[in-house]
């Protein structure tokens, strides 16, 4: 009788190890080509969106000329639009872009930005200042990229980039990297069109060094990455399969039947 259940054992023992795959595809830019594909990188910048919260600071070689276009030094309380002219300088030369995609900006009045980069944006002001300005000068930064990322990674949330140069390595990097369990072939990116205004989700992997490649490979503000359990993950959390809890439930069984024969022999 102990030979069948010596047999029945290895074949349990067996479905066991089988019922689990190997994990794949766990190292990032495999691929061969990977200088070559590094070369041919770009960046184009960030695009401006709505609710953007823009530092623009405006300065010349004249300081008493340039007071009227920055809120820290114009005279007066501002609009209601435009906020305040008093407080920090930080604070004050902050600019939200509206729902229209404007900017309030003292005695411009509404520029529109949305969809532009930073230079952009700084070339077109640069150019409306020359009328009252001898070579104005105009710096932006963005004070408010923050993305999302979901799934499985050591750190999920809602992060803040301190540089407005984020590739998806970058991004992973601050959430505490993938866990073990994630699928690196297949990483969601939901990023809102700036052509049509809608949520558009693409797949990475990043396996592959071609990614760098990708138009998607570095990050606008509010992307949001999903990263998905591999196979291995969703079938152990999922599989409610009677075979599979057979195999379980069989293992615990025959584990105390066998203590109960050792111990009645």
């Amino acid at each position: 009788m102990m030979k069948y259940f010596s047999v029945f054992s290895v074949i349990l023992t067996l479905l066991l190890l089988f019922s689990c795959k190997p994990k794949k595809n766990i190292v990032y830019l495999s691929n061969n080509n990977f200088e070559q594909e590094v070369s041919q990188a770009k960046y184009s910048g960030l695009h401006i969106q709505e609710g953007d919260k823009l530092q623009i600071q405006v300065s010349a070689f004249e300081e008493i000329a340039v007071r009227p276009f920055n809120r820290s030094t114009m005279t007066g309380t501002g609009d209601a639009a435009s906020g305040s002219g008093t407080g920090s300088s930080t604070a004050a030369n902050e600019y939200i872009v509206t729902s229209e995609g404007n900017i309030i900006f003292p005695v411009l009045g509404a520029v529109y930005c949305k969809g532009m980069t930073k230079q952009q944006l700084k070339d077109d002001l640069e150019s409306r200042l020359k009328r009252y300005i001898t070579e104005p000068l105009v710096t932006i930064t963005l004070s408010n990229f923050n993305f999302s990322v979901l799934g499985e990674v050591k750190s999920p949330g809602q992060k803040t980039s301190p540089t407005e140069k984020l590739n998806i390595f970058q991004a992973i990097a601050l959430s505490g990297d993938l866990t073990y369990d994630a699928n690196r072939t297949n990483i969601k990116l939901l990023r809102t069109s700036e052509t049509s205004g809608k949520d558009e989700v693409v797949s990475l992997d990043l396996s592959e060094a071609s990614i760098v490649n990708s138009p998607y490979y570095y990050l606008q503000q509010n992307d949001i990455l999903y990263v998905e359990p591999d196979r291995n993950k969703q079938v152990s959390v999922n599989n409610d399969s009677s075979t599979d809890k057979w195999i379980k439930y069989g293992g615990v069984g025959l584990g105390l039947l066998t203590l109960i024969i050792s111990l009645t022999r």
